[in-house]
């Protein structure tokens, strides 16, 4: 069973190995939402430079997020890195930004479910809410830190989905609480579901949000480390896993994308070919987001259950970020079903960029 629909038609591109959504802060609202209309928990996930750092090893963390349903680029580094990869990914969305343009925005307000954190700081966030305009509390609970199993008792989930609540806010830990969101979201209720860690201490004034003019010029890592000292640690690691990143990963990739783009017309001849009973889909020429669309309508053709998926990419030249991410949700997809996507055939240079891409299917 799929833990989300998966859409193959989002503006999604993958940043090594994390998919990525092309989108604003007021698109990233209207999602949402457009969310609450529909039957079954919309997966929100919020990628920061520590998400990407982690997930380059931790295939755990990188699962999680090619699940979600929607994934923003809550960091600025994410931002820099696209640019300097040319992906379309112009503007960072935080996780609470989202939220404060969600609540000062929205028509019809939104019931609000705070789950971890420190003690006593859900309950706080909700006592805060209670009474204002856009967000009311649904409830809140401290699960306490015990392990991802133990936090998914079936008492915790009942309390959650007696709350009757629009946006669940997970606060346990990145790692744990997409973990927690991937073992439990057949079953929750509530309609939106993501881990927002810093939005509970935001909202019950533990800690301070920065000002509007540190988050544009991307300095908001710095304001976190006044109100939250123990954070240095971690951005000091994360700034030294980025540089190597650039080194090894994004300045090679950047380079090879350049002297490997085909010319227009391995694009324009590009072709799909699809045997559904066989399990089958062949690719040739050159695959880019402009002319992708080919690709979309046959990955979602081939999502039945089945066994081993097979993608033959012999005749394949090049693909990109676009392409990469699509192929990322598959085989994601795929998983979940039980089935499998076995490549055949992949050129050494297509290999390579996949590799680079953080990619290859397992």
């Amino acid at each position: 069973m799929l833990l989300h629909s998966v859409d193959f038609h989002r503006p999604v591109y993958n940043l090594l190995g994390l998919p990525l959504d092309a989108v604003g802060m007021l698109q990233a609202a209207q999602r949402l939402e457009h969310a609450r209309t529909g039957d079954r928990p919309f997966f929100l996930s919020t990628p920061n430079l520590n998400f990407l750092v982690a997930a380059q090893d931790d295939a755990q963390i990188r699962d999680s997020v090619r699940r979600s349903d929607l994934s923003i680029a809550d960091g600025m580094p994410l931002v820099w890195l696209a640019r300097l990869l040319g992906l379309p990914i112009f503007e960072r969305v935080s996780g609470s930004g989202l939220f404060e343009h969600i609540r000062a925005n929205t028509v019809m307000p939104w019931r609000v479910f705070f789950f971890g954190g420190q003690d006593g700081i859900a309950r706080q966030a909700a006592e805060v809410l209670a009474g204002q305009p856009g967000m009311q509390p649904a409830g809140w609970a401290h699960p306490g830190f015990g392990t991802v199993e133990e936090m998914s008792n079936p008492h915790l989930l009942a309390l959650v989905n007696r709350s009757d609540a629009d946006l669940l806010v997970i606060s346990l830990g990145a790692a744990k609480g997409q973990a927690w969101i991937c073992r439990n979201l057949p079953r929750l209720r509530p309609l939106v579901v993501s881990h927002l860690g810093a939005v509970v201490n935001f909202v019950a004034g533990s800690v301070q949000r920065a000002p509007g003019w540190v988050q544009r010029i991307g300095m908001e890592w710095a304001w976190r480390i006044k109100e939250e000292p123990h954070l240095w640690q971690r951005y000091a690691s994360d700034g030294f896993a980025l540089a190597r990143i650039v080194v090894t990963r994004v300045t090679p990739l950047a380079v090879l994308q350049r002297w490997w783009k085909p010319p227009q017309c391995e694009f324009d001849r590009a072709t799909v070919e699809l045997q559904v009973a066989a399990g089958r889909v062949t690719l040739r020429g050159a695959w880019q987001a402009a002319n992708l669309e080919p690709v979309r309508i046959a990955f979602d053709g081939m999502m039945a259950p089945r066994g081993t998926l097979h993608l033959d990419l012999r005749a394949v030249s090049y693909v990109d970020a676009a392409f990469v991410a699509l192929l990322t949700l598959l085989d994601c997809a795929l998983s979940e079903t039980g089935g499998k996507l076995r490549i055949e055939g992949m050129s050494a240079r297509v290999r390579r960029l996949l590799e680079l891409h953080r990619a290859l299917p397992k």
